[in-house]
């Protein structure tokens, strides 16, 4: 695995092209912000890892912000019902994600939340919990027994771990989880949000067989780019390609159903994949037109084409039969 990536590009252009990706982190996090500010949803949290944006973002980007966060924790709060938070998250890519503090406000955490990102990502979001009382509070309220680690690159309570890591390299990402006590027999849901897409084919591929390999009771959910073959798609690369990042695994995003067949490929029982245009109907629609009055949307057509280019897909595999299949919008 180490030798695909290094085979795309020489070292140089690996790191530029890394820091591309870690500048996407910094700017779905500026959304977020913006939108929980317009009122789309609550989030207490963002506020304490990021700037507020400095211009308006068009309310298109703030429809398919509200839908990817709803849509996401629709499933993973279907996993804490399956497995009565009986269970571990991991969230692969995890960035500034406030998800952790939101589950113990709504008393839906797991026994135990991991995330994962590139180490220089990771030591921010520390220096930000350290620095911060109420991102630190809650971490320190839910430890019991030994004393918390803690340093520059990796954090491990009880309820709550971050593992600097790089997901292109799934045996260091085993062995980093398994030291932050990773409890493979324990139903696992793990998150990708805008993540796979970074990768070589190859790379998530290896991931998810890995994922597959690893947990015997585990769900797997991806939301990123799809129908990306079309002139919308074409349009959406070259933005990206402009400021340095390269979508490496974007062929795989090719459509709905070439995302699904990556999942049943790699391990997974079964698989489903949608289009956020679809997540968006099916979402509470007293909720959805609270968010619509928010803002007067202009471009009616370029939401929905938007919308038409993203996906969320999920996959399980349950051995204890908890019902995972089921899990749908």
């Amino acid at each position: 695995m180490a030798t695909a990536a290094r085979d795309q590009l020489p070292a140089a252009g690996l790191d530029e092209a890394d820091e591309a990706v870690r500048g996407t982190c910094e700017d779905a996090s500026v959304c977020k912000r913006f939108a929980v500010s317009v009122g789309y949803w609550k989030d207490p949290y963002i506020q304490y890892f990021v700037r507020q944006a400095k211009e308006r973002k068009a309310p298109e980007i703030n429809r398919g912000y509200y839908a990817r966060v709803q849509g996401v924790s629709y499933l993973l709060e279907a996993f804490l019902k399956k497995t009565e938070c009986n269970c571990q998250i991991v969230n692969l890519g995890a960035g500034m994600d406030t998800l952790f503090w939101r589950l113990k406000d709504e008393n839906l955490l797991p026994r135990k939340y991991f995330e994962v990102d590139f180490p220089m990502i990771v030591a921010r979001k520390i220096h930000n919990i350290k620095s911060k009382p109420p991102l630190s509070k809650p971490i320190i309220e839910t430890h019991s027994g030994d004393s918390l680690l803690i340093d520059s690159h990796s954090l491990d309570s009880s309820r709550y771990s971050i593992v600097g890591a790089d997901l292109r390299f799934s045996s260091d990402l085993e062995e980093k989880l398994k030291k932050h006590k990773l409890d493979v027999h324990l139903p696992t849901v793990l998150v990708a949000e805008c993540v796979l897409v970074y990768m070589t084919p190859q790379q998530s591929a290896n991931l998810l067989k890995w994922a597959a390999n690893t947990f015997p009771v585990a769900m797997f959910i991806n939301y990123e780019q799809v129908n990306m073959a079309d002139r919308f798609g074409q349009i959406m690369i070259e933005n990206l390609q402009r400021r340095q990042c390269n979508l490496a695994g974007v062929e795989v995003c090719r459509s709905l159903e070439s995302q699904k067949e990556r999942l049943l490929l790699n391990g997974w029982e079964n698989a489903h994949a949608i289009d956020m245009m679809k997540v968006y109907s099916f979402l509470p629609q007293a909720d959805v037109k609270r968010i619509e009055e928010l803002e007067f949307l202009d471009e009616k057509e370029l939401f929905e084409q938007l919308m038409q280019h993203y996906c969320i897909c999920w996959a399980s595999k349950d051995s204890s039969n908890l019902g995972l299949a089921d899990i749908t919008f």
